[in-house]
């Protein structure tokens, strides 16, 4: 009696679960200036054109695919996140001596702004295409993460575009 119903409500419950209607995607998209076909390049770019042209704009290369034609940099630095917690606020008490005795403070937390902002850029050589992705993430002090976005815009990929056509051509 117990197995027919159970397995009616596991029936009905399963059918709520649902899939989401799209998958993520990037929010803003990546510019029309982080993919490019190779071809057009003159010199063309090459692996290693990349990887000096991001240890020029003091990038650290993390990690490189050379049969994928991958490269994967970062770089930090410091910076003011605006939108910290206000300070704490805790009161401390004593006693103590001899007969009657009353004491009391309040103490203050300070308030740090300081943040650091991370940047990680990754870069693929294709046989055909070049393309370019970029995003921020902001950590406050304490190290939690306050904000992430995706920064392929085209200011950023059109300069990275002509240092590694620069370093592409001098490393040829």
């Amino acid at each position: 009696m117990w197995r027919p119903l159970g397995i009616i409500l596991f029936a009905g419950l399963a059918g709520c679960q649902a899939l989401p209607s799209q998958l993520p995607v990037a929010e803003p998209p990546p510019a029309e200036a982080c993919h490019w076909p190779r071809g057009d390049d003159v010199p063309p770019i090459t692996l290693a054109g990349a990887v000096a042209a991001m240890e020029d704009d003091d990038f650290l290369i993390r990690h490189t695919e050379t049969t994928l034609g991958l490269v994967s940099a970062e770089r930090s630095r410091r910076t003011f996140y605006h939108g910290a917690p206000e300070p704490d606020i805790f009161l401390l008490g004593a006693s103590g001596g001899h007969g009657v005795l009353f004491g009391g403070g309040v103490g203050f937390g300070l308030r740090d702004d300081e943040a650091t902002e991370i940047e990680r850029v990754s870069v693929v050589v294709g046989e055909q295409t070049v393309r370019v992705t970029r995003d921020l993430r902001l950590f406050d002090w304490r190290g939690e993460q306050r904000r992430s976005r995706t920064a392929s815009d085209d200011t950023f990929c059109r300069e990275l575009h002509e240092a590694m056509r620069r370093h592409s051509g001098e490393t040829s």
